[in-house]
């Protein structure tokens, strides 16, 4: 079978690793991703509810239908297999059906950040050839001069709306376009560890990678995760506030609802908090997943006590350490506990979980099935319960590759399909692992190492505090020092008074020498398009 996909896809996917043995996984060679979707046809689901929200509903047949249409208008602009298609979208129904379209039609996507400027969309389209990109109406402003500029996109498909003539060939409203072509198509014959979609990376320490993604890798991700930790039925609905185009939000609005046979309530714009509560009201969706600072923002919005979040079985947190104080917040609003786990991008979704029936507080969780595990010194021994070490993980879900970049490629992805995070956690006796930062963060201060981090979630603590974030930063004498950001409850506060009072607080809390010297106070700490602190942006405040 001839395939587009790159040699290096075959040498580094195990055909039977550990993991699948030990959560059953078996695919057989020739296996397309559009399954996880169209599966549903076949077993008695075509007539049930996939997508809700806003922006319209879809039965699974209805999603199908539109799905095949978009993988047929993909081939008739003369795409052939592997190529790529980039998208810049909201959370709609126009997604799913265009993403699994293009799989279906043995295509790769491309799922970009909707806040990208120009000139890193422009990086996207050269780095990975894209001749079609899709977009909403509201984004195709950003598809300019400079996003163009040496590169071989060649049609630009609106979606939801209509867009003037931006500096691309042909322009095709995808309203007008679609119901022109069968609401049938058979899925491309790819191979297993093909090529089936790209995410990008934040690029927070460099240039974004093309994290490349294979056919099988949801089905894996799913079997391993949601399986043993969400339990879905075919009657839950997922409401996931970070977008799709962010892993952890693809797998909780994608895979993990289609391959259940469940349904998802997509949630379009910026996910403001009254509207969050108006959707969890109207929709009643079953199973919420939120970060950190999402669940912080809820808890301390207007309207939070009105609101009626009954309808909700379970809470789920990803991407960053939750405080006690935002768990406590959350379940005395709602009566759940927040669940948590941690993911990446290279591995699609979540590795190390706490399970509703076993968990720990400010833990990321254990070891989800199917994923290996292991913690290393900085010489490579494996570190025992309560030594601090650098966490390794292994599944069949992790990329391969990153497109393009042998370099980092072999920085991260190592032997064997390990994958090394870069972060540092300790183990204890009961198999819970706990985030101690990343391995660059020690900073010496007054001849003492210090993790900012250690100090961030004590600071979190504090009662007075919203959010916090605290980092080094290099004084002009070339000395380190520590920086805090905070976000305080009240908008009424002595900023003189309040630094020594969080000084002091930290200094009892822990070793004196590791307070911030320096505190900032924000009314708002800047967020990534993922739903993150962003930290880059905090080191120009």
């Amino acid at each position: 079978m001839m395939s587009s996909r790159p040699p290096e896809i075959i040498d580094q996917v195990a055909a039977d690793s550990p993991g699948a043995r030990e959560i059953g996984f078996s695919i057989p060679q020739t296996y397309n991703a559009s399954r996880i979707l169209f599966d549903n046809l076949g077993n008695g689901r075509s007539d049930r509810l996939a997508l809700t929200g806003p922006a319209g509903t879809r039965s699974y047949c209805e999603l199908c239908a539109e799905a095949s249409q978009w993988g047929h208008g993909f081939l008739s602009l003369g795409l052939k297999r592997g190529d790529r298609i980039l998208m810049f979208l909201d959370d709609t129904p126009a997604y799913p059906a265009a993403f699994f379209g293009a799989v279906r039609a043995g295509l790769v996507p491309l799922l970009i950040n909707t806040l990208t400027p120009p000139d890193l969309l422009q990086f996207y389209l050269s780095d990975s050839a894209a001749t079609v990109a899709v977009a909403d109406a509201e984004f195709c402003a950003r598809f300019d001069r400079t996003a163009c500029a040496d590169t071989a996109l060649r049609t630009l498909i609106v979606v939801n709306g209509t867009a003037s003539e931006q500096a691309v060939p042909n322009i095709i409203v995808a309203e007008r376009w679609l119901p022109a072509f069968p609401a049938d198509l058979a899925e491309a014959a790819t191979d297993r560890n093909e090529m089936a979609f790209w995410m990008y990376s934040s690029g927070s320490t460099g240039r974004p990678k093309g994290i490349v993604h294979l056919q099988h890798d949801m089905a894996y991700s799913d079997l391993a995760f949601a399986q043993n930790v969400l339990k879905l039925e075919s009657s839950d609905i997922c409401f996931s506030v970070p977008k799709m185009f962010f892993a952890y939000g693809f797998g909780n609005s994608i895979t993990f609802p289609f391959a259940a046979g469940a349904a998802t309530l997509l949630l379009p714009g910026q996910p403001k908090p009254q509207a969050i509560f108006e959707a969890i009201e109207r929709y009643r969706p079953s199973v919420f997943f939120g970060l950190p600072t999402l669940y912080t923002s809820l808890t301390k919005a207007e309207g939070a006590a009105d609101t009626d979040f009954s309808s909700l079985r379970m809470a789920l947190s990803a991407a960053e350490v939750l405080s006690v104080e935002v768990f406590n917040g959350w379940k005395a609003l709602t009566g759940l506990e927040i669940i948590e786990g941690l993911g990446s991008t290279e591995v699609l979704h979540i590795y190390l979980c706490n399970r509703p029936e076993k968990k720990k507080l400010g833990a990321a969780g254990l070891r989800v099935p199917g994923y290996e595990i292991a913690l290393k010194s900085s010489d490579g021994r494996e570190v025992g319960d309560n030594e601090e070490g650098i966490l390794w993980v292994r599944g069949d879900s992790n990329t391969p590759l990153y497109w393009n970049r042998p370099d980092k490629s072999a920085e991260t992805i190592r032997e064997k399909g390990w994958i090394y995070t870069g972060d540092r956690f300790v183990r204890d006796a009961d198999g819970f692992h706990f985030f101690r930062g990343r391995a660059d963060d020690l900073i010496k201060i007054s001849g003492q190492w210090v993790y900012p981090l250690e100090v961030e979630l004590c600071l979190a603590e504090h009662p007075q505090v919203r959010e916090c974030a605290v980092f080094a930063l290099e004084l002009p004498d070339r000395r380190m020092t520590l920086k805090a950001v905070v976000v305080m409850n009240s908008r009424s506060f002595d900023e003189g008074d309040a630094t020594k009072m969080l000084q002091d607080f930290v200094k009892a809390k822990l070793l004196p020498y590791k307070y911030p010297r320096e505190v900032k106070f924000l009314d708002e700490l800047p967020k990534t398009g993922t739903g993150k602190i962003d930290r880059q942006a905090l080191l120009r405040v």
